[in-house]
Protein backbone atom coordinates (compact mmCIF):
# COMPACT_ATOMS: atom_id res chain seq x y z
CA UNK A 1 0.00 0.00 0.00
CA UNK A 2 1.37 3.79 -1.00
CA UNK A 3 1.56 6.04 1.66
CA UNK A 4 2.72 9.67 1.02
CA UNK A 5 3.46 12.12 4.31
CA UNK A 6 4.58 15.59 3.16
CA UNK A 7 6.84 17.59 6.30
CA UNK A 8 8.60 21.00 5.88
CA UNK A 9 5.76 23.57 5.67
CA UNK A 10 5.26 26.18 7.90
CA UNK A 11 5.38 30.70 7.99
CA UNK A 12 8.33 32.32 6.39
CA UNK A 13 8.82 35.93 4.86
CA UNK A 14 8.49 36.78 1.48
CA UNK A 15 12.33 36.16 0.11
CA UNK A 16 12.67 33.27 2.54
CA UNK A 17 13.24 29.41 1.88
CA UNK A 18 11.58 26.37 2.81
CA UNK A 19 12.21 22.83 2.28
CA UNK A 20 9.22 20.53 1.44
CA UNK A 21 10.05 16.75 1.75
CA UNK A 22 7.35 13.78 0.92
CA UNK A 23 7.96 10.26 2.58
CA UNK A 24 7.13 7.29 0.32
CA UNK A 25 6.07 4.15 1.45
CA UNK A 26 5.20 0.97 -0.46
CA UNK A 27 6.16 2.38 -3.62
CA UNK A 28 7.61 -0.34 -5.57
CA UNK A 29 7.06 0.64 -9.32
CA UNK A 30 9.82 0.38 -11.43
CA UNK A 31 8.97 3.42 -13.31
CA UNK A 32 7.04 6.61 -11.95
CA UNK A 33 6.40 10.21 -11.10
CA UNK A 34 6.08 11.94 -8.11
CA UNK A 35 5.27 15.66 -8.22
CA UNK A 36 4.04 18.21 -5.99
CA UNK A 37 0.89 20.54 -6.75
CA UNK A 38 -0.45 23.14 -4.49
CA UNK A 39 -4.01 24.85 -4.10
CA UNK A 40 -4.52 28.17 -2.78
CA UNK A 41 -7.95 29.26 -0.90
CA UNK A 42 -10.48 29.87 -3.90
CA UNK A 43 -8.16 28.27 -6.46
CA UNK A 44 -8.04 24.87 -8.09
CA UNK A 45 -4.84 22.52 -7.50
CA UNK A 46 -1.97 22.94 -9.99
CA UNK A 47 1.03 21.62 -10.64
CA UNK A 48 4.41 22.65 -9.12
CA UNK A 49 7.05 20.05 -9.93
CA UNK A 50 7.87 17.01 -11.30
CA UNK A 51 10.37 14.06 -10.74
CA UNK A 52 10.16 11.58 -12.74
CA UNK A 53 12.20 7.64 -13.07
CA UNK A 54 12.01 5.38 -15.75
CA UNK A 55 13.55 2.01 -15.65
CA UNK A 56 15.22 2.18 -18.92
CA UNK A 57 16.16 5.72 -19.37
CA UNK A 58 16.87 7.63 -15.92
CA UNK A 59 15.36 10.60 -14.59
CA UNK A 60 13.80 13.93 -15.10
CA UNK A 61 12.97 16.91 -13.64
CA UNK A 62 10.00 19.38 -14.79
CA UNK A 63 8.11 22.27 -13.30
CA UNK A 64 5.97 24.29 -14.02
CA UNK A 65 7.10 28.29 -15.16
CA UNK A 66 5.60 30.20 -12.06
CA UNK A 67 8.61 28.44 -10.15
CA UNK A 68 11.39 27.45 -12.71
CA UNK A 69 14.59 28.82 -11.38
CA UNK A 70 13.29 29.21 -8.03
CA UNK A 71 12.34 25.75 -6.89
CA UNK A 72 13.95 22.66 -7.02
CA UNK A 73 12.29 18.69 -6.81
CA UNK A 74 15.22 16.00 -5.85
CA UNK A 75 15.43 12.50 -4.75
CA UNK A 76 16.90 11.56 -1.77
CA UNK A 77 17.08 7.64 -1.63
CA UNK A 78 18.69 7.57 1.51
CA UNK A 79 15.42 8.61 3.08
CA UNK A 80 13.58 7.56 0.63
CA UNK A 81 11.89 10.84 -0.05
CA UNK A 82 11.09 13.76 -2.75
CA UNK A 83 12.38 16.96 -1.64
CA UNK A 84 11.00 20.39 -3.06
CA UNK A 85 13.35 22.95 -2.19
CA UNK A 86 11.80 26.23 -2.54
CA UNK A 87 13.78 29.61 -2.36
CA UNK A 88 12.60 33.50 -3.11
CA UNK A 89 9.20 32.52 -1.95
CA UNK A 90 6.58 34.85 -3.18
CA UNK A 91 3.51 35.67 -1.85
CA UNK A 92 1.63 34.41 -4.21
CA UNK A 93 3.26 30.70 -3.08
CA UNK A 94 0.89 30.48 -0.41
CA UNK A 95 -0.67 27.57 -0.70
CA UNK A 96 -1.14 23.73 0.83
CA UNK A 97 1.30 21.65 -0.76
CA UNK A 98 0.48 18.12 -1.78
CA UNK A 99 2.90 15.06 -2.90
CA UNK A 100 1.09 12.44 -5.69
CA UNK A 101 3.02 9.25 -7.10
CA UNK A 102 1.73 8.06 -10.59
CA UNK A 103 2.60 4.84 -11.13
CA UNK A 104 4.79 3.91 -14.53
CA UNK A 105 4.92 6.91 -17.39
CA UNK A 106 3.15 9.72 -18.41
CA UNK A 107 3.72 12.82 -20.96
CA UNK A 108 0.84 14.34 -18.70
CA UNK A 109 2.51 14.72 -15.03
CA UNK A 110 0.76 17.86 -14.88
CA UNK A 111 -2.03 16.50 -15.12
CA UNK A 112 -3.33 15.82 -11.30
CA UNK A 113 -6.28 13.00 -12.41
CA UNK A 114 -3.47 10.87 -13.90
CA UNK A 115 -1.86 10.49 -10.01
CA UNK A 116 -3.25 7.88 -8.10
CA UNK A 117 -1.91 8.43 -4.87
CA UNK A 118 -1.75 11.32 -2.31
CA UNK A 119 -0.53 12.82 0.84
CA UNK A 120 -2.62 14.73 3.59
CA UNK A 121 -0.68 18.69 2.31
CA UNK A 122 1.45 20.77 4.43
CA UNK A 123 0.95 24.03 4.55
CA UNK A 124 2.91 27.06 3.30
CA UNK A 125 2.23 30.53 4.15
CA UNK A 126 4.31 33.44 2.81
CA UNK A 127 3.98 36.63 4.28
CA UNK A 128 4.85 39.95 2.33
Amino acid sequence: QVQLVESGGGLVQAGGSLRLSCAASGVTFSSYVMSWFRQAPGKEREFVAAFELIRWSGRSTYYADSVKGRFTISRDNAKNTVDLQMNSLKSEDTAAYYCAVLQGVSSDYWDQQGYAYWGQGTQVTVSS
